[in-house]
């Protein structure tokens, strides 16, 4: 066994690592005020020396968002488990004094897709788990996916609002072409959703997004993916979000004026970054530096996690400097 697989079967912190050694899509960072560390989340199947059997989410920690030690693992799905075939965009969130993983799984069952050219169509949704620590152990909350189990969805995020939580998350093109994001009401310990789902957007509601087909990917279907919400300075909502435009995978800012989950929301049509912007999220340093983490580039095994600080302008964010 080599010594990498080694000290990952230990579960122990001893590996140093930056950045550019960590392959990782849809990176999503926690920082934790207790002991000022920052965790990285990651799903195990993404790391190039991952074992077939590795299915789950791993962290890794850092001091200073430079030099990181790991991974461990948080969450392996056990045997018979719905959603062993992938696993995609782990993040983790604070609630009621535990923490939360929301995870999207995917399973070897089909889901009928009429009217659809793409087969098979796996079941795929967001599931959650809980902890008392973000270095877990994770455990499963409910026997299914939160998101409805009919559909295919991914990319659950939380959102608190005037003491109700939501989930947000996307209804995936695969079943219904235009892809759109979503809100749903979670019940109070998060286990299940107490509403119907309604839809806040679709990927065609920003005008310039394109197709897979017209960027040489095989089917066709407008992307949405990666929502994630922040509450600026005065009180608006911004989320931010990718697809697909002239370019590439492009990130997208979208607001809510009514500073409501429920919108309406209006896009900004000038993206944050116009191709290679994976998969993001914003967390605060504990200085106070406002950061946005995502991956890129967005293709080839290469994925890093790439971050930027960013201003808060109000009604939308802007971009600053990359951190070296």
């Amino acid at each position: 066994m080599n010594l990498c697989l080694l000290i990952w079967g230990f579960n122990s912190w001893s590996q140093e690592l930056t950045l550019d050694e960590i392959r990782v899509r849809d990176p999503y960072i926690v920082a934790y005020e207790p002991t000022q560390t920052y965790y990285l989340y990651a799903q195990k199947q993404n790391r190039l020396d991952a074992i077939e059997d590795e299915v789950g989410v791993e962290v890794y920690r850092s001091k200073d968002l430079k030099t990181w030690v790991g991974p461990k693992s948080v969450f392996q799905a056990p045997e018979g488990f719905w959603g062993r075939q992938m696993v995609w965009a782990p993040e983790v969130h604070e609630y009621k004094g535990s923490y939360y993983l929301f995870v999207t799984f995917t399973s070897y069952d089909t889901l009928d897709t009429p009217g659809q050219s793409t087969a098979p169509q796996w079941k795929r949704g967001t599931q959650i788990l809980r902890a008392s620590h973000p270095e877990g152990p994770f455990e499963l909350i409910s026997k299914d996916s939160q998101t409805p189990p009919e559909w295919m969805c991914l990319d659950g995020s939380l959102w608190v609002e005037e003491e109700t939580p939501y989930m947000v998350f996307c209804h995936e093109w695969a079943q219904i072409e235009d892809g759109t994001i979503d809100v749903i009401e979670l019940s109070d310990d998060l286990a299940k959703a107490v509403s119907d789902s309604q839809v806040l957007f679709s990927a065609t509601s920003i005008p310039w997004v394109r197709s897979l087909a017209d960027t040489g990917y095989k089917h066709h279907g407008y992307v949405t993916d990666g929502n994630f919400i922040y509450e600026t300075k005065n009180g608006k909502l911004i989320m931010i979000w990718s697809s697909f435009g002239p370019e590439g995978y492009a990130l997208i800012q979208a607001v809510s004026d009514s500073g409501k989950i429920h919108g309406p929301w209006r896009q900004i049509e000038k993206p944050l970054f116009k191709a290679h912007g994976g998969h993001g999220m914003i967390f605060k340093t504990f200085e106070g530096q406002l950061m946005l983490s995502f991956h890129q580039p967005n293709s080839g095994k290469l994925e890093r996690a790439q971050l930027f600080e960013i201003k808060d302008k109000g009604d939308h964010i802007a971009l600053k400097d990359k951190i070296k």
